[in-house]
């Protein structure tokens, strides 16, 4: 294992030369007009993974965009990992706010810039460098190795589950290691051990047939934007809990041992809120900003309008009135059933001179991991190496529904070792990656590898 990280090392330089070639493929999965570059982008990995000696390396065809499978099997009498990861990409907009082209990957300092960088490009080509240097070096491989890298985690994976549940086999593995989540700081090793599942609506009030007069009309026809902004306002209460009813049944609420874990980690509250340029929280009653923000379900409005909002003036009383509503819900939660509750939410609150029209966007679910496994364990080992001081059991405020479905479809764990930071700016304009926590990475899996094969 030594020479392999050595050689990581020793080829930082052309590592990170060849990141920036596929940083410059504009893989953006959910516009039509890059379903080339997204191709493109397969192809350039299957092409790496052929470069690295892997006999098996393809471009899966799907209804929506590629799947790259490759495989490296050593040994049966070995455990086999299934390294997952994206290379497809956020939209780059607005690009007036990029200091540099989106896609002409640019380094200052410690960091390097482009769509993509953290998210999840650079961290799915740690795994490709990790297994290089044991390749390279004539190190042998201590596990065997299969990697899942989709084309479509930022246009909602539809094609991921069915993909899966057709290849069972082929996928068949011990464990699933990914690298598509955050330290918990600079410097600040963690590990999540629990992610948020998603269920996300849009709600649509109509009443006149057409924008009246509010002149005319105002105090006589009901506004929707009026009512739809009333049954916003009463999904929550002064607790800041959510008001849908039934919508804690089933709740899995935070054990004595992890909140005694999350209130150990160095999060400063307040330090955190001013870094998004807000000076007050607001918390569910009885939760600390950390344990809301991970390990609490959630309902927010992400996006409101209705009637005229253009420049200037213009009176007018809306035809219709529409929001977007996304909830994070905690493990034992079920996007069908939250979302079943917010439809009876609107129905029941109507007003009967408006129509309902109630859209289910999309949903995912949550999911914890044993801490104590045996590849948790590896991965804590492995990282307590590199950093020097053991990581964080962390949980995850956001939504990676792929982990639930590799529970869910081949019964499998998934270790979350990512090495992004919130600084990263994903899916935001001058996103980046550090250069030192790209060799990190590396370093963390040729041990995780290693460590993991013996255990």
């Amino acid at each position: 294992m030594e020479k392999a990280l050595e050689y990581a090392l020793r080829h930082q330089e052309e590592f990170i030369s060849q990141m920036e070639d596929l940083l410059r493929i504009p893989s953006v999965s959910t516009d039509p007009a890059h379903k080339q570059d997204v191709i493109d982008a397969a192809d350039w990995l299957v092409s790496h993974f052929k470069g690295l000696g892997f006999e098996t390396a393809e471009a899966i065809p799907t209804e929506g965009h590629p799947i790259v499978f490759a495989e490296m099997a050593v040994d049966p009498a070995l455990p086999t990992v299934l390294v997952y990861g994206h290379y497809d990409v956020q939209p780059p907009d607005p690009l007036e706010l990029w200091d540099s082209p989106p896609f002409e990957p640019v380094r200052k300092g410690n960091l390097i810039y482009a769509r993509g960088a953290a998210d999840d490009k650079g961290q799915v080509f740690m795994h490709l460098k990790a297994v290089e240097a044991y390749l390279k070096t004539g190190t042998a491989l201590p596990v065997n190795l299969k990697y899942m890298i989709e084309g479509e985690e930022e246009n909602g994976s539809t094609h991921l589950p069915g993909f899966i549940k057709a290849n069972e086999e082929r996928l068949a593995a011990d464990v699933v290691l990914v690298s598509d989540t955050a330290l918990f700081g600079p410097g600040v090793p963690s590990i999540t051990y629990g992610l948020r599942g998603l269920a996300y609506v849009e709600v649509t009030l109509t009443g006149p047939d057409r924008d009246l007069h509010s002149g005319i009309y105002g105090g006589a026809i009901e506004n929707p934007v009026n009512a739809l902004a009333r049954l916003i306002a009463g999904l929550h209460d002064e607790h800041h809990r959510v008001t849908i009813p039934g919508f804690y049944d089933n709740v899995i609420d935070l054990t004595p041992e992890e909140r005694e874990g999350l209130g150990a980690l160095p999060f400063d509250a307040a330090e955190w809120a001013r870094d998004v340029g807000v000076d007050h929280m607001t918390t569910e009653a009885g939760y600390t900003a950390l344990e809301g923000a991970t390990a609490r379900p959630t309902l927010d409005c992400n996006g409101i309008w209705g009637g005229y909002t253009g420049e200037g003036a213009k009176t007018v009383l809306p035809s219709k009135a529409s929001v977007k509503i996304s909830c994070r819900l905690v493990p034992n939660q079920t996007p069908e059933e939250i979302t079943e509750k917010i439809r009876l939410y609107f129905e029941r609150h109507t007003p009967k001179s408006m129509k309902l029209s109630f859209r289910d966007l999309h949903g995912g679910y949550g999911v914890l991991v044993d801490t104590k496994s045996p590849a948790m364990s590896s991965a804590q080992d492995a990282m307590e190496a590199v950093y020097g001081m053991k990581p964080f059991f962390v949980r995850g405020g956001g939504s990676i529904p792929v982990v639930a479905d590799f529970k869910k479809l081949l019964g499998l764990d998934t270790v979350l070792m990512g090495f992004g930071l919130d600084s990263d700016a994903i899916h935001s304009p001058n996103e980046s990656f550090g250069i030192d926590r790209f060799q990190e990475g590396i370093q963390s899996i040729i041990r995780f590898l290693k460590l993991y094969g013996a255990s």
